[in-house]
């Protein structure tokens, strides 16, 4: 992911602390810890090509990248889905080489949905979506709507009519990014609210050239956190352990679940922050998280 990066040589001039959060999260959240969370880590893709014979055998071809992949991490970030509508059968298939493990496929909405023209008459579509990642089954994890840059407050009738139109009991997720939402002045206080009645959750984006879409907000008692990081520079260590920290007390508040997606570009270290990362938030929550198994940690 691109979205709010910058160049290297100012990652050291930027404020990494994560917001305050809002007081409503302690109403989602509850104040007691849940009776079993889970904390699934991952990337947004199941393969580079970089991490065979250190991630994957030597040797592993592509087409097998997603059964190593499982093997490693506890859920992905399916933008794949953003491009295309894929049927039963093709979700099937992948959901067939997570069986026995409880690993989550991470569905971003088909790009026909959000992106293109309005959101309005998008009933079909999103139906014709949901029937096909359905295949997933227990393998499902949050489904995100990603709205584009240009998606502005000025459509916020739009969005709310999409969102009522939402069939229940699907796991929705929703990533804001036009600056607008996250004024003072602008109406997003006033979403959050409505998706925090809706059960929808919302992304949390913490990208170095965006700090306003790390807004904290928790809608559902579910975090959906998408990490633009720079490949095992420091400032990944500082940012990646405030992190850790955050998410331990939500947890101990009542968090059921989360999701953490390492985006580290074309750099193929995002195993080597992986294994930090799980490591560090087993020793602070208490909580088993799936890692890579690597040969030859390049720390």
């Amino acid at each position: 992911m691109e979205f709010g990066r910058v160049p290297t040589s100012q990652l050291d001039q930027l404020d990494w602390r994560l917001p305050a959060e809002p007081a409503a999260n302690g109403m989602v959240l509850g104040g007691t810890p849940a009776g079993s969370p889970r904390i699934y880590l991952g990337c947004s893709r199941w393969g580079h090509p970089g991490w065979v014979g250190r991630l994957y055998p030597p040797g592993t071809r592509e087409k097998d990248f997603l059964a190593r992949y499982v093997q490693h991490f506890g859920a992905v970030e399916l933008n794949a889905t953003h491009y295309k509508v894929y049927g039963a059968s093709v979700v099937a298939g992948w959901a067939e080489k997570a069986a026995g493990r409880p690993f989550r496929f991470c569905p971003k909405m088909f790009k026909g949905v959000t992106h293109l023209g309005s959101l309005r008459g998008k009933e079909t579509l999103t139906a014709e979506f949901l029937a096909g990642i359905g295949a997933f089954g227990e393998h499902l994890g949050p489904i995100f709507l990603q709205l584009s840059d240009q998606f502005s407050p000025s459509r916020y009738a739009e969005l709310a009519a999409y969102l009522d139109q939402l069939p229940a009991g699907w796991p929705f997720f929703l990533e804001l990014r036009h600056p607008g939402w996250f004024t003072k002045e602008g109406p997003g206080e006033r979403l959050f609210e409505q998706l925090r009645a809706r059960q929808i959750g919302a992304v949390l984006t913490d990208t170095a050239g965006r700090r306003d879409c790390l807004h904290m907000q928790l809608t559902v008692p579910r975090a959906f956190i998408r990490y633009v990081g720079y490949g095992m520079h420091p400032t990944d260590l500082v940012r990646t352990g405030a992190w850790v920290t955050q998410i331990a007390s939500w947890i101990r508040q009542g968090m059921e679940e989360v999701y953490f997606f390492l985006h580290l570009g074309e750099d193929d270290r995002a195993p080597e922050l992986a294994v930090r990362l799980a490591d560090q938030l087993q020793a602070a929550t208490g909580l088993a998280v799936q890692k890579p198994s690597l040969t030859g940690l390049l720390f």
